[in-house]
């Protein structure tokens, strides 16, 4: 694992139910109306299934009105949900988590809880079309502005990793919501993952700097498709996933693909302790 790469917490949901992403509901994606981002990722599971802390700290929110800083509202987006402030940070910043859209909340405020210990249950209250969690990841604040792709930031499962790209046109301007394809070679399954859209509200890692996050790849060679501009021939490479680890590429239109990972990051930026969380005092 890179010096770089945090997978600090685990999933909130139990490795015996389904506990990857919603496809079209990932980090950054355009959901309800064009400027509408995703800040989260969507988990699908069976109403009233556990709901697990990702990581040890405080619960500073349990109820209603996340969104809207507001206890009494229960017409907030969240739904029913939780906030957690990590016992330790990143980069001298403090770490939060968000589980939204319960059925039923458990923790309370105050209260300390461990890594797996049980929250809440899954549900379906708040603005959404079924029962699942909504999982975000906040750096600095507990803000919605302040949120992180999760995938960056939770363990995949063992055998998988993650591919991180940042897709970008000639003029090194990034491509909103551009569809890529992700093929096995091995079993000639196809993910779809899109790059993240616009509206200000998906934010980079401070050192992949990224724009599409697709996690919980098996190890294995993978062929990229890029369909950049309709009147030009997709673009295309091969990447490999491994265990554990992030693959990183670039792709600027006809400028093509590029595997180099991003320079180390200046001294302002690097982490007191790479890859290991940083403990909150």
């Amino acid at each position: 694992m890179s010096p770089y790469d945090h997978f600090y917490f685990i999933r909130p949901v139990a490795a015996d139910q389904v506990n990857w992403p919603i496809a079209d509901y990932r980090y950054g994606g355009i959901f309800f109306a064009q400027d509408i981002i995703h800040t989260g990722i969507d988990i699908d599971a069976e109403k009233g299934a556990p709901i697990m802390a990702a990581g040890p700290g405080t619960v500073v929110w349990a109820g209603w009105g996340l969104f809207t800083e507001t206890p009494t509202n229960d017409s907030d987006p969240y739904g029913l949900a939780v906030a957690i402030r990590h016992d330790f940070g990143y980069q001298g910043q403090q770490l939060y988590t968000v589980y939204a859209h319960m059925d039923e909340v458990i923790a309370v405020v105050g209260q300390h809880v461990e890594s797996g210990d049980l929250i809440g249950l899954v549900g379906a209250t708040g603005a959404v079309t079924g029962p699942h969690v909504h999982f975000e990841v906040r750096l600095g604040e507990n803000s919605f502005h302040f949120t992180l792709n999760p995938e960056l930031w939770t363990a995949p499962p063992q055998g998988w990793g993650v591919l991180v790209g940042r897709v970008m046109d000639e003029k090194k301007d990034t491509m909103r919501h551009k569809e890529v394809l992700v093929i096995s070679e091995e079993t000639g399954k196809t993910y779809l993952v899109r790059t993240y859209g616009s509206g200000g509200a998906a934010n980079a890692d401070p050192y992949y700097n990224e724009n599409l996050v697709l996690g919980d790849l098996p190890a294995g060679i993978y062929k990229l498709i890029i369909i950049y501009d309709e009147e030009k021939k997709p673009g295309q490479t091969w990447v490999e996933i491994f265990p554990g680890q992030v693959t990183y590429f670039t792709f600027e239109g006809e400028n093509g693909f590029d595997s180099t990972r991003p320079p180390a990051p200046t001294l302002e930026f690097l982490p007191a302790l790479p890859a290991t969380p940083t403990p909150v005092r």
